[in-house]
């Protein structure tokens, strides 16, 4: 008899419960939530659901008697208390972070960044429809949609290649279920895309507005190298080697650490010569083990990345070398730019490599000449990504 009546009294505790949120959520204040299903408030990470009443509006269900809830086939005890909690969880939403409209959000809201393990803070199990919502909602009021995904990924590692170059505004307009349900959209896909929107929000979110200013977003060591190039374009004389190593080398040849793999990596080294001599393609495959036409596909793999990354890297580096070539020969002793050359290949090449004759750095300050292996090999491999 006492199990009973324990039972009884969680039963009647859950019934008012409800009956406060009801009365709560039906308030004027919440008006905006009512045409939303339930599910909107689940999180991926939710235990024993209550799929019947998922489906439905928070109008439909404040509206229908608890007992006729209660009845619903499949819904059970353990499954009515936790359709009392995803109230709850309803009545902690702040309305205001849910606009009717995106475009309309409010100029500020809460981060709504999931407490996950992940040192960025990023848990992908835990975004909501109700998350996701001011994730986009910070990306519209911003105007970054015509970003790409690329661009501001922690990792390319991490993302697939064909959507590097996708515009944030192809997701803004979808809810989480929908983009699940589009082709070639697997989880990891998709953790790629939220993991992205949420690093956007997360720095946004809390930023006001001044009609005067404006921030822009972009990958730390490329905002380091964009802004040393800028103040050099600006500069007359052309800096020291190792000054050209620092600011403009190095940090290029990190973010080729972060987003490609270590064998990209290492070849980006050896050619610019960082642990040695700049070696040349024919040189790289042999100590790689690769053939010449495997070699020139990792070389463009680096291309694309940087086309991602720093997209108005191209036109600013070549109008940084013609600066730096130009004021050399005007000089009796012209300083070695063979690293700097080398970089500028290397992350912008002048064509396609492994295709009518690569163009290829040799060692001379001045000049580029096409290297001595340039054919294509028989043994050339396919084109795929890495």
């Amino acid at each position: 008899m006492k199990p009973a009546k324990t039972t009884s009294v969680e039963e009647l505790q859950v019934v008012s419960r409800f009956e406060s949120l009801r009365r709560l959520l039906l308030a004027d204040t919440y008006s905006q939530h009512l045409e939303k299903p339930l599910a909107y408030w689940a999180l991926p990470t939710d235990r024993r659901l209550p799929l019947a009443l998922l489906g439905r509006t928070l109008g439909d269900l404040l509206n229908t008697p608890f007992v006729d809830l209660a009845a619903t086939p499949g819904i059970g005890q353990k499954k009515i208390r936790s359709f009392v909690k995803l109230l709850s969880r309803v009545a902690n939403t702040d309305p205001s972070e849910l606009p009717v409209e995106l475009a309309a959000a409010p100029e500020k809201d809460k981060t709504g960044a999931p407490a996950g393990p992940a040192s960025n803070g990023f848990d992908p199990a835990s975004v909501s429809e109700v998350v996701w919502s001011q994730w986009r909602a910070s990306v519209i009021r911003h105007g970054l949609g015509k970003e790409v995904l690329g661009r501001f990924a922690p990792s390319l590692q991490n993302m697939t290649r064909v959507i590097w170059s996708t515009p944030l505004e192809a997701y803004t307009g979808l809810s989480l279920q929908e983009i699940r349900y589009m082709k070639t959209h697997g989880e990891k896909r998709v953790q790629a895309i939220l993991e992205v929107f949420y690093s956007v929000h997360t720095l946004v979110s809390n930023m006001g507005r001044m009609d005067h200013l404006v921030v822009r977003i972009c990958p730390r060591l490329i905002d380091k190298v964009d802004t040393w190039t800028g103040r050099m374009l600006q500069t007359p004389g052309i800096p020291s080697n190792q000054d050209l190593y620092d600011n403009f080398v190095a940090p290029l040849v990190d973010q080729i650490r972060i987003d490609a793999t270590q064998q990209i990596a290492t070849l980006a080294e050896n050619r610019l010569g960082i642990h040695g001599p700049i070696t040349s393609v024919r040189q790289a495959a042999r100590s790689m083990g690769l053939t010449r036409a495997r070699v020139y596909q990792l070389l463009n793999e680096i291309n694309d990345i940087m086309s991602v990354r720093w997209p108005m890297g191209r036109h600013l580096v070549y109008e940084l070398r013609d600066k730096f070539q130009s004021e050399a020969a005007e000089l009796e002793r012209a300083p070695d730019l063979t690293q700097f050359l080398a970089a500028v290949e290397l992350f912008y090449p002048g064509s396609r490599r492994g295709a009518d004759g690569p163009l290829e750095f040799v060692g001379d300050a001045t000049s580029l000449a096409r290297d001595e292996d340039q054919e294509p090999s028989c043994e050339a491999e396919p084109m795929v990504s890495v």
